[in-house]
């Protein structure tokens, strides 16, 4: 007789989780971020609004953004006033875009993930996907699972509305899925459009108007799975441990509310100092086991949820400037698009690290740290293990 313990032996893989390979994708529509201000004010028909304005645009010009990819047009806004008032009944269109657009963006990354991975779509098994733009059932999963035609079986894991961290999240579900299914191959998607919480500026919730400058659109997508098959799947990033932890008296400081006026947000200024004066915790906890003190001995992927985040991290710990380069990239580039930030981060630091000739796409080094920070407040730690090329 096959004994339990052995069943659940045979159904393990053998080694830990690895991404082997990633995929990013944005809207067309790119946003000079200098001159944001001046469509932003025009296009809401609040130029009259000259303090607020005045206001809008310093913050806009210390955001650190150069551009951001958003899916809404002018003509988008056009048709469809609503959602450019502050606070107008516009859920229905704002429902009807990304519940179309979500899975279509996700569609992109996901294909260029399975290029580079360079197996069959037949040997995902499972799907993770993560919004926070729009609920739908059946979900973007499912709607993904049709338009990238996988098979019909594969298990499938929504997550809605985690926010920030959730790119994370998904890591940390796929980690658990890949290692304890033998021959999983996990597809992970994070797909956010702005549209759910795009809205003209409020002269009294100014956090509504940061929300405006941060946040910009984009879909990134990882394979992972355990024990590669040497000289067919490529590894990159071990997922060596993950976890989740909600920092002490912080909440009501993130926030997301889905109201008949679409997405709500709530950003306290509070958030920089208390991820700051809260994130070394985390890491003790995480690479104490590995013996690691140092935190300038490891390379990091840490969500940019704005420059003041990342300048209060790199002044807490003493981090070397080059330590946030990656994250300082992505926010430049991209802006903050929630979940899937992270991701575009990790591929960016790969991408310049074989540009600059390394070891391992981990900076040439040998252990990282990715951090998810969002609503609760959240944060979600993944130790990763940089696989020499």
């Amino acid at each position: 007789m096959v004994t339990v313990d052995e069943i659940r032996e045979a159904q393990r893989a053998k080694g830990p989780a690895t991404i082997m390979a990633i995929g990013t994708a944005t809207p067309p529509n790119a946003i000079d971020q200098s001159t944001f201000t001046d469509y932003y004010f025009r296009i809401t028909n609040s130029d009259h609004k000259t303090d607020l304005k005045k206001k809008f645009k310093t913050i806009c010009d210390k955001s650190m953004i150069k551009k951001r990819y958003l899916y809404l047009t002018e003509e988008h806004l056009k048709q469809n006033p609503n959602m450019s008032e502050y606070m107008a009944p516009s859920l229905d269109v704002r429902q009807e875009i990304v519940i179309a657009e979500v899975p279509k963006l996700g569609k992109e990354a996901a294909n260029k993930a399975i290029k580079e991975w360079g197996q069959p779509k037949s040997k995902i098994t499972h799907l993770v996907f993560s919004t926070i733009s729009g609920v739908d059932a059946p979900g973007a999963d499912y709607q993904l699972t049709k338009l990238l035609g996988l098979n019909p079986s594969v298990k499938r894991i929504m997550v809605y509305q985690q926010g920030c961290f959730a790119g994370g999240t998904s890591l940390r579900l796929a980690k658990d899925l890949a290692e304890n299914n033998k021959g999983a191959r996990v597809l992970v998607v994070c797909t956010e459009i702005s549209a759910i919480n795009f809205r003209g500026p409020s002269e009294t919730y100014f956090d509504s108007n940061v929300g405006q400058i941060l946040f910009g659109d984009g879909a990134s997508a990882v394979v992972v799975g355990s024990d590669p098959l040497v000289g067919v799947e490529k590894p990159l990033f071990e997922l060596v441990s993950a976890s989740q932890t909600i920092i002490p008296d912080s909440e009501g400081n993130i926030e997301g509310h889905i109201c008949e006026v679409g997405l709500t947000i709530r950003l306290s200024k509070k958030v920089p100092s208390l991820i700051s004066n809260n994130i070394e915790k985390s890491l003790v906890e995480a690479f104490n086991p590995l013996g690691i003190s140092d935190w300038n001995s490891i390379f990091w992927i840490a969500h940019p949820g704005g420059p003041a985040i990342l300048d209060q991290i790199e002044l807490k710990l003493g981090l070397k400037p080059e330590k946030l380069r990656a994250s300082r990239h992505v926010l430049s580039e991209y802006g903050n698009m929630s979940s899937a930030t992270v991701l575009f981060i990790l591929d960016e630091m790969r991408k310049k690290s074989i540009e600059d000739g390394l070891k391992t796409p981990g900076e040439g080094l040998e252990w990282g740290v990715l951090f998810g920070f969002g609503p609760g407040l959240t944060v979600e730690t993944v130790v990763l293990h940089s696989v020499t090329a």
